[in-house]
């Protein structure tokens, strides 16, 4: 029996989340954008990455539009029974400290929700 691994589920869900967004808010497609943070690289790329300002624990995806109540919106992508690492749970911190919203998101339905719901507190 072949079974998913729980990244290629998580990158499933992402792809979707994505494609529903940028259908839904044409004019916004390019605001939501996913950072390149996981995966597994060899020693060279990882360095090169780290040089160039890839920091460990970033959200998957990050929203640039403001809303009345914040700068802008972080998303995490998780499997339904994924967890966040701790340094996701710092970075969560420091952005949310600093005015920005943060999720984390395990279903389509649920970045759906997210979406809408931030997107209508209107600035």
């Amino acid at each position: 029996m072949r079974t998913t691994k729980p990244r290629h589920i998580e990158s499933s869900l992402q792809i979707a989340c994505v494609r529903w967004f940028r259908l839904q808010y044409r004019d916004l497609w390019s605001l939501l954008f996913a950072v390149p943070n996981g995966g597994h690289r060899n020693a060279v790329t990882a360095m090169v990455m780290k040089a160039e300002g890839v920091v460990a624990g970033v959200s998957d995806l990050i929203l640039l539009v403001p809303n009345a109540t914040f700068h802008g919106l972080c998303i995490e992508m998780k499997t339904e029974k994924g967890k966040q690492s701790e340094l996701q749970k710092k970075w969560q911190s420091k952005v949310t400290e600093q005015g920005y919203c943060y999720e984390v998101c395990h279903s389509f339905g649920e970045f759906k929700n997210v979406v809408e719901n931030y997107l209508l507190t209107k600035i």
